[in-house]
C-alpha cells in the first residue's frame, strides 16, 4: 500500500474499532438484560476488535483474518437467537435455520483451521497459494450465506416487527456486500485489492451510527417463519452450496491434482450435473424432499395457512375451463396429502353408495354399488378414516367391511368419510402418493376437518340443485296457470261460436268467420303449447320498435267476431314492445272488458301518445271493480270477481308489462265501468323495427 493508502487504513479501522467500543458500551448500559442484548453487545464488541486487529497489524495478517471470523460468528449466533425467540417457543424450535447456520458455521471453523497453519517461508509456493485461494473461497461463501439469511431473517418476520430491525439487518447487509465484492475482487485480481481493504474501515466507520440507530429502537424481535421462506432459503444455500463447492474442488484439484487435475474437475462437474438433471426432474425426488423437510424441520406438517387458501381456491374459484364441482372437491381432499388421483363416492337409489365423480382414475374397476347400505352404515356410525394398508394386513380397528374392490385396488391407500352433522354425505377413495407413508395423526386431523367442510359443500350443492329443480316446477307450474286462463278464453269464443252455428249455419257470412275464429284458436292452442314448453317460453323476443295500430287491429279484429269491439285513435310513433307479449296483454285485457259488459255494450281500445309515452286504454261499460278489490285482489293470482274465472288475466297482463319496461294502470268504480290503461316507452328513432311495421302503418 502507498502512504495515502496505508493511512487511511489505519485510521479509518481504527475510528471504526473507537465507535464500535462506545457502543457497545452504550448497549450494555441499558437496562434491559436480555439474551440479544448481550449478544449485540458480544458481536459489537468483536466487530470493534476485528477492525482495531487491521489497524494494529494490517488486512491479511493471521490476527485480523481471525479477528474476522469471530466477528462473523457473533453476528450470525446474533441472528440465529433473534429468530429462535421470535418463535415464541422455548424447548425448540424449526430445524432449517439451524441447519443454514450450522453450514456457516462449520465453514467458519475451517477458515479458522486454515488461518492457523504454519505459512513458514519454507513452505511450498503452490500450497500457499492454494491455501490463500481456499481461504477467499469460504469468505465468499461466508459473505454469500450470511445476505442469505439476512434476506430471510427479515422476510421472515412479521410486518409490525420491521421497523425494529430493518437498520441492523441493513448494515448486516451492507457489511457482508461490502466483504463479498473484497473477496471477490481479491480473488480475481491475485491479491492485489488494497484500494478496497483501506476502505473497509471508512465503510464499518459509516456504519456504525446505523447500528446505534437500530440499537436505540429496542424492538422486541417478534418475528414468524413462514414455509415459503424456508423452502427459499434451503434451496438458496443448496445453490450456493453446490456452486461454492465446485469452485473449491476445481481450485484444490488444479493446484494438488497435479496431471490428474483435469480429469477430476471433469469428473467432478460431470457427476454434479448428472445428478441434478437425473433428480430434479424426478417428482419422487420432490415429494420425498418435501416429506423430509417437513418430518424434520418444522414443528407441523402442514402449512394449515396455505393449505386452507389452497382448499377455498380449489373448490370456490374454478376459473375458466375448470373440472366440474365433484372432481374439484376430489382434487382439493387429494392435494392435501399429494395423492394423484381420488374417487368421490355418494349415496345411490339403493341406499349405498356409486362413483359421483373421478379425478386422474378412470382405470379403477368400481362396481356399480360402490358400497353398500350395511357398509355405509357401518363406516357412518364409526366415522374413522380408514388406512387401507391396515385393513388389507388384518388390522380392523375400525370394525368395518369394506368392499372387495377397494381392497383389491392396490392403489388405494385411504378412504375419507365426508361427515354432515354427524350424517355419511359421502366418501372419498384416495389413491397412494407418490412417496409411500402412513398417516399420523396430523394427517388424520387435517382429513376430518376437510372431509367435514367437504361434506357442508356437498350438501349445499345438493340443496341447489334441489332449488334448482323445485323452481323449475315452480315455473311449469307458473306458465301453465296462464295457458289454462288462455284456454278459458279460447273455450268461451269457441262456445260462442258453437251456440250461434245453429242459428247461422246457411249464413256463408257467419261459416267465413267461423272458419277463420277455429284457425285462430287452433294457432293459439299451438302456441300455447310452445309456452308449455321448457324449451320454447312462448317465443318471447327482446323488445324493438313495433307499429301499434296493426297489432291493435289484429285483436280489435278477432275479438269483434263474439262482442262490439271499437279501436279509436292513432299513434304516429313506434312503441318499444314485443310483439308476442303485447298481443297476449290486449287479449286479456279486451276479453276481461268484454266478459263485464253487457251483450250490447260495446268496448272501446283507444291509441294515444303523450311526449315519450305510448297510451293504450281500454274501456268497458261493464259492472266496475271497488276501490278495495283493485288495491288487494285484482293482481293477485288465482283471485277473480267473475264465477268461474281463473284470477290469472291481470296478473299476467302485469307481469308482461313490466317484462316490456311499461306498467299497467286501472280505474274502476262499481257499475259504471273499469279503464285498464297500458303505458309503454316510444322506441327511439334508429330503433330496429320489426319487419313490415313501416308498410302497415303506412
Amino acid at each position: 500500500m502507498g502512504g495515502i493508502l496505508l493511512f487511511v487504513a489505519e485510521w479509518g479501522h481504527a475510528a471504526a474499532a473507537a465507535l464500535f467500543a462506545v457502543l457497545a458500551i452504550w448497549v450494555s448500559r441499558r437496562k434491559e438484560p436480555i439474551l440479544q442484548q448481550h449478544l449485540l453487545v458480544a458481536a459489537l464488541m468483536l466487530t470493534g476488535f476485528a477492525a482495531l486487529a487491521v489497524a494494529i497489524s494490517g488486512p491479511i495478517s493471521t490476527l485480523a483474518s481471525m479477528a474476522e471470523s469471530l466477528r462473523n460468528m457473533a453476528w450470525l449466533l446474533f441472528m440465529f437467537v433473534m429468530l429462535r425467540r421470535g418463535e415464541g417457543r422455548t424447548t425448540e424450535h424449526p430445524a432449517p435455520v439451524t441447519a443454514i447456520y450450522m453450514v456457516l458455521a462449520g465453514v467458519l471453523i475451517v477458515q479458522m483451521g486454515l488461518e492457523l497453519l504454519p505459512h513458514g517461508n519454507d513452505s511450498d509456493a503452490d500450497v500457499l497459494t492454494g491455501i490463500f485461494f481456499v481461504s477467499l473461497t469460504l469468505r465468499m461463501m461466508v459473505a454469500v450465506g450470511a445476505l442469505v439469511l439476512v434476506h430471510n431473517l427479515y422476510i421472515m418476520s412479521a410486518p409490525e416487527a420491521r421497523w425494529g430491525i430493518r437498520l441492523p439487518l441493513a448494515a448486516l447487509a451492507a457489511m457482508w456486500t461490502y466483504d463479498l465484492n473484497l473477496y471477490t475482487f481479491s480473488y480475481l485480481t491475485r491479491g492485489d485489492a488494497g484500494e478496497l481493504y483501506a476502505m473497509r474501515g471508512v465503510a464499518m466507520a459509516l456504519l456504525a451510527p446505523v447500528f446505534a440507530l437500530g440499537a436505540h429502537r429496542n424492538a422486541s424481535w417478534k418475528l414468524r417463519l413462514s414455509r415459503t421462506v424456508t423452502f427459499q432459503s434451503l434451496s438458496l444455500v443448496a445453490i450456493g452450496a453446490y456452486l461454492i463447492s465446485m469452485v473449491l474442488i476445481v481450485t484444490v484439484a488444479q493446484q494438488v491434482g497435479g496431471t490428474y487435475a483435469r480429469l477430476i474437475q471433469t469428473s467432478f462437474v460431470f457427476g454434479m450435473s448428472v445428478a441434478a438433471l437425473v433428480l430434479l426432474p424426478s417428482s419422487q425426488f420432490r415429494a420425498w424432499f418435501k416429506v423430509k423437510v417437513a418430518k424434520h424441520f418444522f414443528q407441523h406438517r402442514y402449512d394449515y395457512r396455505n393449505e386452507w387458501i389452497r382448499f377455498t381456491n380449489t373448490i370456490g374459484r374454478p376459473g375458466k375451463g375448470a373440472a366440474p364441482f365433484y372432481e374439484r372437491v376430489v382434487k382439493a381432499i387429494a392435494d392435501i396429502t399429494e395423492s394423484p388421483a381420488g374417487l368421490l363416492l355418494l349415496p345411490c337409489d339403493s341406499g349405498g353408495f356409486s362413483v359421483q365423480a373421478r379425478w386422474n382414475w378412470r382405470d379403477a374397476e368400481v362396481p356399480a354399488v360402490a358400497m353398500s347400505a350395511v357398509q355405509v352404515a357401518q363406516l357412518e356410525e364409526s366415522g374413522w378414516i380408514i388406512e387401507l394398508d391396515q385393513q388389507r394386513g388384518g388390522d380392523d380397528e375400525a370394525h368395518i367391511t369394506l368392499p372387495d374392490w377397494i381392497m383389491a385396488e392396490g392403489r388405494a391407500w385411504a378412504l375419507v368419510p365426508l361427515i354432515h352433522y354427524e350424517r355419511l354425505a359421502g366418501a372419498v377413495v384416495l389413491a397412494r402418493p407418490l412417496l409411500d407413508r402412513q398417516l399420523d395423526w396430523e394427517d388424520l386431523d387435517m382429513l376430518r376437518v376437510v372431509g367435514r367442510q367437504v361434506a357442508s359443500y356437498i350438501s349445499e350443492a345438493q340443496g341447489q340443485e334441489a332449488l334448482s329443480e323445485a323452481q323449475r316446477f315452480e315455473e311449469f307450474n307458473r306458465r301453465f296457470a296462464f295457458i289454462m286462463h288462455d284456454i278459458k278464453n279460447l273455450v268461451s269464443q269457441l262456445s260462442l261460436v258453437a251456440r250461434n252455428a245453429q242459428r247461422h249455419a246457411d249464413n256463408p257470412q257467419f261459416r267465413e268467420d267461423m272458419i277463420a275464429t277455429l284457425q285462430e284458436s287452433v294457432g293459439k292452442m299451438n302456441d300455447m303449447l310452445a309456452r308449455l314448453s321448457q324449451h320454447n317460453r312462448a317465443r318471447y323476443e327482446e323488445p324493438r320498435a313495433i307499429a301499434l295500430r296493426p297489432l291493435a287491429e289484429a285483436v280489435v279484429q278477432a275479438k269483434s267476431r263474439q262482442h262490439p269491439v271499437a279501436l279509436t285513435g292513432d299513434v304516429a310513433a313506434f312503441a318499444f314492445a314485443d310483439p308476442v307479449r303485447l298481443e297476449q296483454i290486449l287479449s286479456h285485457l279486451i276479453q276481461n272488458a268484454i266478459d263485464a259488459s253487457a251483450p250490447d255494450e260495446p268496448v272501446t281500445v283507444r291509441l294515444d301518445q303523450q311526449g315519450v309515452q305510448i297510451i293504450v286504454e281500454i274501456i268497458d261499460r261493464g259492472c266496475g271493480m271497488s276501490a278495495e278489490f283493485i288495491r288487494s285482489q285484482l293482481f293477485k293470482p288465482f283471485s277473480s270477481s267473475k264465477e268461474g274465472g281463473f284470477g290469472i288475466g291481470a296478473f299476467e297482463a302485469r307481469t308482461l308489462a313490466a317484462a316490456m319496461n311499461g306498467r299497467l294502470e286501472v280505474e274502476s268504480r262499481e257499475g259504471e265501468g273499469s279503464r285498464f290503461t297500458l303505458i309503454l316507452p316510444v322506441a327511439m328513432q334508429d330503433a330496429e323495427l320489426e319487419p313490415g311495421s313501416k308498410e302497415r302503418a303506412a
